[in-house]
């Protein structure tokens, strides 16, 4: 996965969350500017934390998985043990 396909998982969150972040909070409404201007602020707040959030937990799925290993074909079960002395053991 490219950077660029990161942060763009991480933004379409954030902004997921800025949305429903700002509708629960009545910035829809016919409110006083006030209630507005809050539920916007604290629906950025929200976005932010979400962005980190979505960024580092992606990145750190990331760090788990060898290129190696993507690429790699496999031709025999995946579920079964790696050599037949460990099937006669079982």
């Amino acid at each position: 996965m490219r950077p660029v396909q990161l942060l763009a998982i991480a933004f379409g969150s954030a902004v997921f969350a800025l949305l429903v972040g700002a509708m629960s909070m009545g910035a829809f409404t016919q409110q006083p500017a006030e209630v507005i201007a809050q539920a916007w602020t604290v629906a950025a707040i929200i976005a932010g934390i979400v962005f980190i959030v979505v960024l580092l937990f992606v990145a750190m799925l990331l760090l788990v998985v060898d290129p190696a290993d993507v690429t790699k074909t496999i031709d025999r079960p995946i579920l079964l043990p790696d050599d037949e002395d460990d099937a006669g053991k079982r």
